[in-house]
């Protein structure tokens, strides 16, 4: 049961190293094939590929060309030893000097880059060699049949060159050659001076009469010529690395720096940044300067367009704000002149069926102040009496001015309206409150300085409504206090009355309700609260509307805004 559990242990755990292993190999093999399809990637392999095939095309160039000029070399030196040789030969077989012939041929053999010279007559049997004839012997076979096929090797009557490798198993060399041999074969023509000559017999016919082969070793030429071979290899190896690695660098720093930071910037853009910029060097390539103006310019444009896209949004934002602000105004509007509307059409009602009784209470009392003055009495018995019947009659006027004031308040018509010039109205309603404004110690202050003041008004209204205003002004402020009552044109089309005081003020939360009928904020004693609703009826009634600006402890000023009649609507 152990052995199981633990082979299985094992076994989990081989699995999951392959497991490993092999997620590692494709996340290898992903990166890779992403770096491949990169445009650093494919260029870096594009150079690659190009660095490897010139360094193989100018190696076998090279080696193609060396191998020539080695070869023309070769044959040049050869000539050049070749007439050397003949020409230190050429007295000695002129006078048949066999004994110099073979000691010039031992010093030629004993000279340094000459291996050996054999000479051979015109049949190719060798007839002088360096080798010793005891150890061998002419007639060995092989060498024989070598020499005798000789022409299968050299041209016969021309000068031959033949570049071999020593590997054979000839026994007439006692040296194992390791290294090429250079063979130059130099023919003995029958020249005029040679069938001429008392020494020898050859015949005028006989076209050739030897010839010497001279071997040269190669083996210095090789070794200098494989050392340089391997230090141009090295050099072009090197050579090519360094290329590659310029290369890669150069691509990395013009190339692939400049994408990776486009494509750093364009993400940016892509999760909202609009800020980041590129950076333009001078130093960069011109394509890639090019694209990060472009760019750059783009953002900026879309930035610009951002701006102005938040700025109208802003701007739109606020008007419908504006736009909602004035709806809920005139909506206000519309429901403060419905109920102004119905308390009207109620007031006129009652004020009808209250005003007939009043009349009868203050008729009938002043009836009986008149009898009880007739009646004998004791002033202890009538003044008492007279004193109720004066309060009786006070109170009955009281309530008749409150339902005058509701039939001011109900009151609608137009008929009484015409072009006025509102400044000769004002004048009249500053005159009718000057006197009270003095007794209350008011400095009373005028400023009619708008230019256009004709008006279709009732010019009663507009006094009434201005001395309403002008009354509440006077019970807002203390003894020396100012009140300035001014106009303006706020535009061509309007004319604007201020009644400013400095008086105690409004509180916030009582000016939306300061123009409801029966609102007041002066007690029982003193006010009912239908004067300021007087006023904003008579405004309705004239196509204007009422403004009030007021803090408390600093006065009120309440602004009553007209439209004018202008010369064009005159005419």
């Amino acid at each position: 049961m152990y052995r199981t559990t633990a082979y299985h242990y094992f076994l989990g755990l081989n699995h999951k190293k392959r497991l490993n292993y092999t997620s590692k190999k494709v996340t290898d093999l992903k990166r890779r094939i992403k770096f491949r399809s990169t445009i650093y990637g494919q260029v870096v392999h594009i150079i690659t590929i190009l660095s490897v095939f010139l360094f193989l095309s100018f190696g076998t160039i090279f080696r193609t060309i060396n191998k020539e000029y080695l070869n023309t070399v070769i044959q040049q030196n050869g000539n050049n030893i070749g007439s050397i040789v003949e020409g230190a030969l050429y007295h000695s077989m002129l006078t048949n000097d066999r004994s110099a012939l073979r000691n010039t041929l031992d010093v030629i053999n004993t000279l340094p880059g000459i291996e050996d010279v054999n000479m051979y007559d015109s049949q190719d049997n060798l007839v002088y060699s360096p080798f010793s004839s005891d150890s061998v012997g002419y007639n060995n076979p092989n060498c024989k049949d070598c020499h005798t096929n000789i022409n299968t090797m050299f041209s016969r009557k021309t000068k031959s060159f033949r570049i071999v490798s020593l590997d054979s198993e000839c026994e007439m060399s006692k040296k194992a050659y390791d290294f090429r041999l250079l063979l130059i074969r130099s023919p003995i023509l029958n020249e005029k001076s040679c069938y001429t000559s008392s020494c020898h017999a050859h015949k005028e016919s006989d076209d050739l009469l030897g010839s010497f082969v001279i071997r040269i070793p190669l083996e210095d030429l090789d070794k200098s010529v494989k050392k340089s071979s391997t230090n141009f290899f090295l050099l072009a190896a090197l050579t090519t690395i360094l290329m590659l690695t310029f290369l890669m660098f150069f691509t990395r720093r013009k190339i692939k720096n400049p994408l990776n930071a486009i494509i750093m910037a364009s993400e940016a853009v892509s999760r909202g940044d609009i800020s980041k910029r590129l950076e333009i060097k001078p130093n960069q390539l011109n394509d890639i300067n090019m694209v990060s103006s472009a760019f750059n310019e783009m953002l900026d444009n879309l930035a610009s367009a951002s701006n102005e896209l938040q700025n109208w949004s802003q701007q739109l934002e606020y008007k419908v704000q504006k736009k909602s602000e004035e709806l809920s105004e005139i909506q206000n509007e519309l429901i403060h002149v419905e109920r102004i509307a119905s308390l009207g059409k109620l007031s006129s009602s009652v004020a009808h069926e209250i005003n007939n009784p009043l009349s009868g209470v203050l008729t009938y009392t002043k009836l009986v102040q008149k009898q009880i003055h007739k009646l004998t009495l004791d002033d202890a018995e009538k003044m008492p009496m007279l004193k109720y019947l004066k309060v009786i009659e006070e109170e009955t006027k009281r309530c008749g001015d409150i339902v005058k004031g509701l039939l001011d308040f109900s009151r609608k018509d137009q008929q009484d309206f015409k072009i006025n010039q509102l400044h000769k109205i004002l004048r009249e309603s500053y005159s009718l409150m000057e006197h009270q404004m003095k007794m209350a110690n008011i400095n009373f202050f005028t400023d009619f300085s708008a230019g256009c003041d004709l008006v279709n008004s009732s010019e009663n209204q507009i006094k009434q409504a201005c001395i309403a205003i002008l009354l509440n002004a006077s019970e807002a402020i203390f003894e020396n206090g100012e009140i300035l009552m001014k106009t303006s044109n706020p535009d061509e089309d309007n004319i604007m009355i201020e009644i400013r005081d400095n008086g105690i003020g409004i509180a916030p939360e009582d000016i939306p309700h300061i123009f409801e009928p029966f609102f007041s904020t002066k007690g029982k004693a003193t006010g009912i609260g239908l004067g300021l609703a007087i006023v904003h009826g008579i405004v309705q009634n004239h196509n204007g509307k009422v403004e009030v600006d007021s803090e408390l402890g600093k006065g009120t000023t309440i602004s009553i805004i007209l439209p004018v009649i202008n010369d064009q609507k005159l005419f």
